[in-house]
């Protein structure tokens, strides 16, 4: 049973920065170091985007040193708020296609892994390029990568969402092109989830057909009300991470927020 962790949102600062006064940091090193603790043997920690809040050097370098210090072995794309260039600049050793998109297939005896690169950029045009997209090269990329998997079981993961998930400000900067994603997707059949973040916030259900999961940040969180049109809202919740099992059956999935969480449980 292939056993992934997911990590979306990290939003890393430079030194001494916070946001709404909370320190991406030690959030994510208490995540990492949690990982390492109860999930050492999973099969890899996927990392889904929005690596940083500015796209700065320092911050991806600040970020690396954390990364490195995983047991299980890692899995990269980026989100909105990254640059392509100082992320690959920084993480030199990070997988790309052919076109230097960040996204990689990843065979696992019961299942292929693909991540996707959703970002809109260059050029960097904020908020332009907070909205998602996947061209024609990364479209074509998909079309390959999911023939290659014949029947195998295919999980994706991506940045932003391919569909509306119910936040009016978020959703106006979804993956654009969600309509050619899903003629693709829906084309070849063999897609079992799609996991996505960019919302900071846990929700599951399914589009067309094919389950999804997003997940929190382990930073901050989206504030609840489903019509807020600001999509830069944010709320101090629990820091969390995904869990994803593959079994013979389909897929499980779970959410644990990490510095809350507790596991000397009494019986009631």
């Amino acid at each position: 049973m292939t056993k992934l962790i997911i990590f979306t949102d990290l939003h890393m600062v430079p030194e001494g920065t916070t946001i709404i006064g909370l320190d991406p940091h030690q959030r994510l090193a208490n995540g990492i170091a949690h990982v390492n603790r109860y999930h050492a043997d999973a099969d890899r920690v996927v990392f889904m985007g929005d690596l940083t809040h500015y796209a700065d050097r320092a911050s991806y370098e600040r970020l690396k040193r954390l990364i490195d210090q995983l047991t299980p072995p890692v899995a990269i794309t980026i989100g909105n708020h990254d640059r392509r260039e100082v992320f690959r600049d920084v993480f030199a050793d990070a997988e790309t296609d052919e076109n230097g998109f960040v996204q990689q297939a990843i065979d696992f005896a019961d299942c292929r892994v693909l991540l996707l690169d959703t970002l809109f950029a260059p050029p960097y045009d904020y908020p332009t390029s907070h909205a998602g997209v996947l061209c024609a090269k990364r479209l074509a990329w998909l079309d390959r990568q999911l023939a290659d998997a014949g029947d195998r079981p295919v999980l994706i993961f991506m940045h932003h969402p391919p569909h509306r998930t119910g936040f009016s400000g978020m959703d106006m900067i979804r993956l654009a092109n969600e309509a050619e994603f899903y003629d693709l997707v829906k084309r070849h059949g063999n897609v079992r989830h799609i996991f996505a973040g960019h919302v900071h916030r846990t929700i599951s259900g399914s589009s067309r057909g094919i389950p999804f999961s997003v997940f929190k940040s382990p930073v901050h969180q989206q504030p609840m009300p489903f019509d807020a049109p600001d999509a830069s809202l944010s709320v101090d919740e629990p820091a969390a991470y995904g869990i994803a099992v593959v079994t013979a059956d389909g897929v499980l999935v779970h959410t644990e927020d990490y510095e809350i969480a507790r596991r000397d449980a009494a019986i009631a």
